[in-house]
Formats: structure tokens, C-alpha cells, sequence
């Protein structure tokens, strides 16, 4: 079903495009570290340690090098699961046995927020544990700007492999990247209000017309607000969808149930 009349790309409003900014900008950044870690890879490799594709070994890496944090820990984790687990039960220990506070900061996925260990670091409230929200995420630990963990695919292997690496240029080089990823991400308080946000009556509205290609100027009639503070929802619901063309959100809406499957 289509709209009276259809919103080309250049009509577009200017805050949405630059929701379509930020997931580049983040998708860059996976892009850079995933680059970054696989030329130096095969330039310094006393450096860089290529851990066993075994989960076990990986988990007990990844429990080990947080368990050593003395000043801070930093992790991107783009999917749930047993990654997941693991990072979250071991951000969860930072704070046990007296130990002085590690300030920390993760970077999550919606999908992998929702794993339970996670929102138990998060919710515990005992680690200083900072969390931001974005889609495009380069699976990273780095523990006291000094050591890093990536995963990242080798394409000559046609293979993901998991790293452990010590070079403190490359460190650093991750570090900035990463930075440069959390600046770019949504605040866990935000997400969470705009996710809420994203299932009332008003937007599901919204979304219908932006499904079936309607203007602006139309879809902000038939909803019976200002053209500007339609676009404003427009650029809310984009970034909150993590969306970066209006197919996308409407896509999105679907698997997240906010629209049934047949609109």
C-alpha cells in the first residue's frame, strides 16, 4: 500500500540524514579497528596473539583480562549470547571483595543489552559501569589503555579470528576508535525513553505513514501535527530504530512488533 504521494531522498530533513550519519560514522569505526588489528597483524606479530577459535579459551581471555583491570575497562559487544555472559558476570566481579572501583564503560547492542548477565552489571549499580546504545559495533576489550582483545575476520582465511594484543601504538590506535564509537551512541537512559517512546499510539501512526511513503508534509497533516515537530519524531524514531533509510525503520518496526507484519 503506498501514500498519496512519496518523500524522494532529498526531501529528506536535515536531522534524519544526520541519524544517517551517526551509523556511518560507527560503522567506519568498526571498519578502521577490524583493518587496524588485521594489518598489524601480519606486520608486528610478536604483538599480537591469536587466541584458539575454542569459546572456552576466549571466555577465560576475556575473564582474565578484566579481572586484571586497575583503571579502567572498555568493551564493545555487538551480539548476545556466551560473549555476552561472560563480559557481563566479569564486569559484574570488578566490584566484589573490596576491590577500588573500576570505571567502566560498554558499549552495547540492543540485542546484546538484553542478555541477562549484562543488565545485571548494569543494574547492580556497585561498578561504575557507563553504558551507551549503537548498531555497529567492532566486537573490542581493551583493559587499561595497555591491552586489547578484538575480534575481527581475515578475509585471506575466510575466518573470524579472536586476538589478544599488546602493542601500545595499536592500543592506543583502538582506544581513539572506540572513543570516537561512544561518542557516537546513545546514553542507556536515552534508549531505553526512546524505546518505550517507539510503542505508543503517536508513533506507531508515524510509522505507518513512513511505511507506505508518504510526505511529510501529508503524513504530518494526517497525524495533525507542525511539519517540524513531525520531522523531529522522524529523526527520534530513526535513531531510535537505528535505522538509517525509512525501508529500514520500517522493517525494524516489524521484527520488534511495533507494526504488524502486513503493513
Amino acid at each position: 500500500m503506498t501514500g498519496p504521494s512519496k518523500a524522494s531522498d532529498s526531501e529528506r530533513p536535515a536531522d534524519v540524514r544526520s541519524a544517517d550519519s551517526v551509523e556511518a560514522a560507527l560503522l567506519k569505526a568498526r571498519e578502521l579497528i577490524v583493518s587496524t588489528v588485521n594489518l598489524h597483524r601480519r606486520t608486528a606479530r610478536n604483538s599480537v596473539i591469536t587466541l584458539d577459535r575454542d569459546e572456552a579459551a576466549v571466555a577465560n581471555a576475556v575473564d582474565v583480562l578484566i579481572g586484571q583491570a586497575k583503571h579502567s575497562v572498555s568493551v564493545a559487544l555487538p551480539d548476545g549470547g556466551e560473549r555476552a555472559k561472560v563480559v557481563g558476570a566479569a564486569m559484574e566481579r570488578l566490584a566484589v571483595g573490596g576491590r577500588k572501583r573500576i570505571p567502566a564503560r560498554l558499549l552495547c547492542t540492543p540485542e546484546s543489552l538484553r542478555e541477562s548477565a549484562v543488565r545485571a552489571a548494569v543494574e547492580r549499580g556497585e561498578a561504575q559501569v557507563q553504558v551507551r546504545v549503537a548498531e555497529a559495533l567492532a566486537d573490542t576489550l581493551i583493559v587499561d589503555g595497555r591491552i586489547a582483545m578484538v575480534r575481527s575476520r581475515v578475509e585471506s582465511r575466510g575466518e573470524e579470528v579472536v586476538s589478544v594484543i599488546e602493542d601500545p601504538a595499536l592500543v592506543r590506535t583502538l582506544d581513539l576508535l572506540f572513543a570516537g564509537a561512544w561518542g557516537s551512541a546513545v546514553p542507556l537512559a536515552e534508549h531505553e525513553w526512546i524505546d518505550k517512546w517507539l510503542r505508543t499510539e503517536s508513533v506507531r501512526r508515524i510509522l505507518e505513514r513512513l511505511c507506505q511513503g508518504y510526505t511529510d508534509d501529508v503524513a504530518a497533516r494526517e497525524v495533525e501535527v507542525s511539519l517540524r515537530t513531525y520531522r523531529r519524531h522522524v529523526a527520534e524514531i530513526m535513531r531510535g530504530l537505528g535505522a538509517s533509510s525509512r525501508f529500514q525503520a520500517g522493517v525494524r518496526a516489524v521484527e520488534l512488533g511495533l507494526l504488524p507484519a502486513g503493513d
